[in-house]
């Protein structure tokens, strides 16, 4: 035991791990390998990793009881329409209401653990540009809270009706668009779309974050052929198509993708309004082809989706539950390969990566992404949002040895029964 464990520790400090500057000790955790470590965070880097009660810093926040992992990423949000599925009458494309909303899901998705977002946002039509303009005054306002990118969408780019948008497309990423994407199943020459695409990607340097549903072979052949080699790397999703496709045609286009360097983002949660189709991709099938595989979260509570959460952790549980992927691998999808598909540098609970970090109530990956509920998100070396849950039982003759938290105390008139206090 060092001297440092023998001092007596102080109580954990709220106010200074929220600070924007000074050093974080994050006392307790436990990692997936099952150690249970202090992590010193400074500069918005992890400094250093030892034995718990080794380290010492000018702030401290306890995480025992906690897992903790490296950070979530969305890759693959919609920040202009979402939480837009309870307005009355047609969803509003003003810019406060736009900002208001691409702002308020941001927030939620980093309350989940998210501190890295992309955000797919339509330009064009009767909005021009002004979605775009309100979703960049949101991610200027959320600096220092999450790390939030845009993908400018375009409508139409073939033809004389494609011009206009090609030309929007560009100014788009003057305007401050990091990603080129758009939709070219919904285009009248969806090859032409993606050349289009393709083209203004390489004259900008940007990345390239395609939507489609996936279930036309030769399509997806001809995107693989077009996209091989393009850097900085090209992202296509959902993809549920192919789940629909005959086995040996699905194989063939896993292989073309994989050969091509293609990204594939699934969405587990359910779709997104630039494809109508529903269902999730062939995640096994993918995989086994050797396919960049990441899942995002698709719509939050709009119209394609009105019960979306935005939340990787339960994409992560889909993956596991349901595409039937080892824990490890499924949360994976939502952070080390998220990062990766948003050319985001990598993250490990190790000195000298970045301190994009999420503790999540719980001894081992497995029970996480089944009872995800408290969260504690570090973002850039701070603490930027905490949730904490408390499930509570009635007294009862089923006394069973469960963790408990505070003392149990008489209720209040009219509100909970007493009982333990159960940590989630």
């Amino acid at each position: 035991m060092s001297a440092d464990s023998k001092q007596p520790q102080p109580p954990d400090d709220w106010a200074a791990a929220t600070a924007d500057s000074g050093s974080l000790l994050l006392c307790n955790a436990r990692l997936t390998d099952g150690r249970t470590v202090d992590v010193r965070l400074g500069g918005g880097r992890i400094e250093a990793v030892g034995t718990a009660g080794s380290l010492t810093a000018g702030a401290r926040v306890d995480l025992a009881g906690y897992l903790l992992l490296p950070a979530a990423a969305e890759p693959h949000a919609h920040a202009d329409t979402a939480l837009s599925a309870d307005s009355p009458g047609p969803v509003s494309y003003a810019s406060d209401e736009v900002q208001r909303r691409a702002t308020e899901a941001a927030l939620l998705q980093v309350g989940h653990g998210a501190t890295a977002l992309r955000a797919h946002v339509r330009i064009g039509d009767v909005q021009g540009l002004g979605p775009l303009e309100a979703v960049l005054q949101a991610r200027r306002s959320l600096r220092g809270l999450a790390d939030l990118t845009t993908v400018a969408v375009p409508r139409l780019l073939t033809g004389a009706a494609g011009a206009d948008g090609l030309a929007m497309l560009r100014d788009a990423v003057k305007m401050g668009a990091s990603v080129v994407g758009g939709c070219p199943d919904l285009d009248p020459d969806p090859a032409g779309y993606v050349e289009a695409v393709l083209e203004v990607a390489a004259e900008q340097g940007c990345p390239v974050d395609l939507h489609t549903d996936g279930d036309d072979p030769a399509r997806l052949a001809r995107l693989a052929a077009m996209a091989g080699g393009l850097r900085p790397g090209v992202t296509i999703g959902p993809c549920a198509g192919l789940a629909r496709l005959p086995g040996d045609a699905a194989r063939r286009a896993a292989d073309q993708l994989a050969a091509a360097g293609i990204t594939v983002v699934c969405l587990p949660q359910g779709g997104c309004g630039a494809t109508e189709l529903r269902g999730t991709a062939p995640v096994r099938l993918l995989r086994a082809a050797g396919v960049r595989l990441t899942a995002g979260s698709g719509a939050l509570r709009d119209i394609s989706n009105p019960v979306g959460r935005g939340d990787p952790l339960e994409a992560a549980y889909l993956l596991a539950s349901l595409g039937g992927l080892p824990a490890q691998d499924a949360y994976g999808a939502v952070s080390a390969a998220a990062r990766a598909a948003m050319g985001l540098p990598e993250v490990r609970v190790e000195a000298g990566f970045p301190a994009e970090l999420l503790a999540v109530r719980g001894e081992h990956l497995a029970g996480v992404l089944s009872l995800a509920y408290s969260r504690i998100v570090v973002h850039r070396g701070r603490v930027v949002a905490r949730t904490s849950a408390v499930r509570e039982y009635c007294d009862s003759a089923a006394a069973l040895d469960l963790p408990r938290q505070g003392r149990t105390e008489r209720p209040e008139p009219g509100g909970p029964p007493a009982g333990p206090d159960v940590r989630s």
